[in-house]
């Protein structure tokens, strides 16, 4: 598996409603097991929140290296959304610190 990135970007997301939210990278990691990226955010507004709401998506790169842009894809399948929370949970603490 590749290890999560300590660059951290921040994404506008836009809502069903049209709505744009900017979220904020916690890591993105390769899955050795599916072969794919997964990248998980959490909202810019939650930043220096005690709990943030962590969204996970896996992404496939639309642009050139120089571009790097990225296209966001919902985990729909059971299997690959436990393996996300499996990599995840092992960057947290007992107090739900995430350790990057």
């Amino acid at each position: 598996m590749t290890e999560p990135r300590d660059e951290q970007e921040v994404f506008t997301l836009v809502d069903e409603n049209g709505n744009e939210e900017l979220y904020i990278e916690l890591m993105r990691f390769q899955s050795d097991e599916t072969g794919k990226w997964y990248i998980c955010l959490y909202p810019a507004e939650e930043e220096n929140a005690d709990e943030v709401s962590i969204q996970a998506f896996a992404f496939e790169q639309t642009g050139d290296e120089e571009d790097d842009e990225i296209e966001l894809q919902p985990i729909e399948n059971d299997v690959e959304w436990e393996m996300v929370q499996e990599v995840l949970n092992t960057f947290i603490d007992d107090e739900g610190n995430v350790n990057l």
